[in-house]
């Protein structure tokens, strides 16, 4: 739900004012299906329960039956940037949410973004050293504590799994520290300022 949250609150903040046809679109154009297990009735169940958490204020158009409109509140703005920061600084979540924070990684100041990949990275620095200071020791362990042989492959993905995302967050964390990507702090119209995206959609009708 957090990564299905963070994508919806991201996208009503990214057009400023919109509507559940528009939101689903813009997710399943981005993919969402394929890298954020995300399906398309989860996202109209994650804008009623972010309106009824005071995430989104919901908003009727009375010429519309049928039409509620969504913008963000200043508790979803704040709960957005806690789950955008969180999904990037944490590594032992699941990809999804990884993905849903990487999808919205603009909506950040360059700071904030360098400070949460900094966290991260140091993060997996220690997760990496400590598989590699606890796998030699269970392994050579007298009986009954010695693992079974096979069992070592287990410490093996995992300290190889620390070891490839610490290679990939640095190297994206260089690399947003040296200016790649446009930032919400780096000018307005920009993707990750409040409002800048284009006109929403029509709601599609049968």
């Amino acid at each position: 739900m957090s990564a299905t949250r963070l994508l919806v609150l991201g996208v009503v903040r990214g057009f400023g004012r919109t509507h559940g046809y528009q939101v689903r679109a813009e997710l399943l154009s981005w993919g969402i299906e394929d890298w954020a297990n995300v399906k398309p009735g989860s996202i109209y169940h994650a804008l009623r329960q972010s309106a009824k958490a005071g995430l989104l204020e919901a908003i009727e158009i009375g010429d519309w039956p049928g039409r509620v409109d969504y913008r963000v509140t200043p508790a979803g703005d704040e709960e957005f940037f806690r789950l955008l920061v969180d999904a990037l600084e944490r590594p032992e979540h699941r990809a999804d949410t990884l993905s849903a924070g990487l999808a919205l990684l603009p909506a950040l100041s360059r700071a904030r973004a360098v400070a949460a990949l900094s966290r991260r990275l140091e993060a997996l620095e220690a997760q990496e050293a400590r598989e590699a200071r606890d796998a030699a020791p269970r392994a050579q362990a007298p009986p009954p504590d010695r693992l079974p042989p096979h069992l070592g492959e287990l410490l093996t993905v995992r300290g190889r799994y620390a070891r490839l995302d610490a290679e990939w967050t640095r190297d994206l964390l260089r690399r947003v520290r040296a200016g790649e990507y446009a930032m919400a702090d780096e000018g307005p119209g920009g993707f990750g300022a409040p409002g800048a995206w284009r006109t929403p959609l029509a709601p599609h009708r049968s």
